[in-house]
């Protein structure tokens, strides 16, 4: 019985059957059998090429050949055998044909063949039955082992997809961390630079308090109340049309500060400090941090960021001056 009537008595189409044959290069019942149930809902092409032609015979199906040939009966009277199949001498399984015997040999490993007069019987229908269940059996053991390798592989990326996922998250923490202690040491030289611009602008107003006093001093009571008197005398006595003297020119301009709480805050300033030295002196006095900007009420003038350059005498603000202390502008 061939190949092709053995697949369709087992309900295979005749089409289907000669197609998986050719797909399997005709290497025997088992594996055509094997790819029909694999691919039971692949559709087959309209028209199928012919069958190639059997492959060669291999080393295995050689040794074969010559092992019947030395067996051979010498004498030219004895009746020869009529060799009905292929037998294997490494299990005893008798084989059909020659696409057999490759396929045996390939599964497994055995390499002695000798011909048999032996008919390989036709399949019955339970071991038709059995058979295919046993295919079928290998073919759902086969499915599960995929399907066992697809979720272990699924596990294993899910896992190294979590892994990247921590070293991401625990890279940005470090990265954060970094960019949280550069912040704070910006901050901290800030600091240290203010306060030592605060402490150098104290030392001068010091200074200057100091220089002041010692000026004081120097110049006696009587001296100023002579200069005074001379000064009253010459202005009696002075015609109305005799030229006036030049204005006084002023070193120090006493400023008062009026606070947003109403307290106020008087103090002594040169007149070529800049008007930001009143600015650093309310700071330390009030401790305050927040920005706010100073204004004067008489001539209302709101002072802009270029006027904290600018000397005090420039601003009009010698010998004396009220300035008043309000939020900054937004």
């Amino acid at each position: 019985m061939s190949d092709v009537q053995t697949l369709m008595d087992m309900g295979f189409p005749k089409e289907r059957v000669e197609y998986a044959l050719q797909v399997t290069s005709h290497k025997g019942v088992e594996m055509a059998m094997e790819w029909l149930l694999a691919h039971g809902d692949e559709e087959i092409p309209a028209a199928a090429a012919a069958a190639p032609a059997a492959p060669a015979a291999d080393a295995a199906t050689a040794t074969a050949a010559t092992a019947s040939q030395d067996n051979a009966p010498s004498s030219s009277g004895a009746t020869e055998a009529v060799a009905k199949s292929l037998k294997c001498d490494d299990c005893g399984k008798v084989l059909k044909d020659q696409t057999e015997v490759e396929y045996h040999a390939a599964k497994t490993g055995h390499a002695n063949f000798s011909e048999s007069t032996e008919e390989k019987k036709a399949l019955t229908e339970e071991e038709k039955k059995e058979q295919l269940a046993l295919i079928e059996e290998k073919l759902k053991q086969k499915r599960v082992e995929r399907e066992e390798r697809e979720k272990a592989d699924a596990l294993e990326r899910e896992r190294n997809r979590i892994r990247s996922g921590k070293d991401m998250t625990e890279a940005r923490r470090r990265m954060e961390e970094i960019e949280m202690k550069k912040i704070v040491d910006q901050r901290k030289r800030e600091k240290e630079e203010e306060k030592a611009a605060r402490d150098r602008v104290r030392a001068k107003i010091e200074a200057d308090k100091a220089a002041r006093k010692a000026r004081e001093l120097k110049d006696s009571p009587q001296l100023s109340d002579a200069v005074a008197s001379v000064s009253s005398t010459t202005t009696s006595v002075t015609s109305p049309t005799s030229v006036k003297s030049p204005p006084r020119e002023y070193t120090e301009t006493r400023i008062q500060v009026r606070l947003q709480d109403g307290s106020t805050l008087t103090s002594e300033f040169n007149v070529k400090e800049p008007l930001s030295a009143v600015r650093v002196f309310i700071q330390v006095k009030t401790g305050i941090e927040t920005p706010f900007a100073l204004m004067t009420s008489f001539p209302r003038k709101h002072f802009g960021d270029d006027d904290y350059e600018k000397p005090l005498e420039v601003l009009g603000l010698v010998p004396s001056a009220v300035i008043i202390m309000t939020k900054a502008a937004a």
